[in-house]
């Protein structure tokens, strides 16, 4: 399974909003500019950000987007299932009814990967992504301290 760029570029975005939490709106342009994604692209992930209340916009010359709510508050998962859909592993986990279920032995696996993936996002937040970018700054720092 690999994520599509929506899912990517989405949830750089919406961190780099989390980084912002509570600094007021940042623009598309910010962002764009930031990681060399394209402003209208930006606008298509943002709709449907808005759309579930993760993101709110601001209008008018100093507007922008901003998060809805807080950092603490919104997983990694609920942004890629935002954008993405579903994330599933196989097309048999996400219909209700395979005529092969009793006797599939793969299904048992796919179902453990999904489960997996999805304790794994559902379980990290923005505000978790926001504290592993501080820990990656420091020690940057500090091997640029030593060389």
């Amino acid at each position: 399974m690999i994520l599509s760029t929506k899912g990517r570029y989405g949830l750089k975005a919406v961190f780099e909003l989390s980084m912002n939490y509570g600094l007021g709106p940042v623009s598309l342009r910010k962002i764009s500019g930031k990681y060399s994604i394209s402003e209208s692209y930006l606008e298509q992930l943002f709709a449907k950000l808005r759309k579930e209340g993760y993101i709110e916009t601001v209008r008018g010359p100093r507007g922008g987007y901003l998060l809805a709510m807080e950092p603490e508050k919104i997983t990694v998962g609920m942004i890629l299932r935002a954008l993405e859909g579903d994330i599933t592993t196989s097309e048999c986990i996400s219909k209700d009814v395979c005529s092969r279920e009793a006797i599939c032995a793969t299904r048992v696996i796919f179902e453990k990967i999904e489960n997996s993936i999805s304790d794994v996002i559902d379980n990290i937040t923005l505000a978790d992504m926001q504290v592993k970018k501080n820990i990656l700054m420091e020690e940057t720092d500090e091997q640029e301290t030593i060389s």
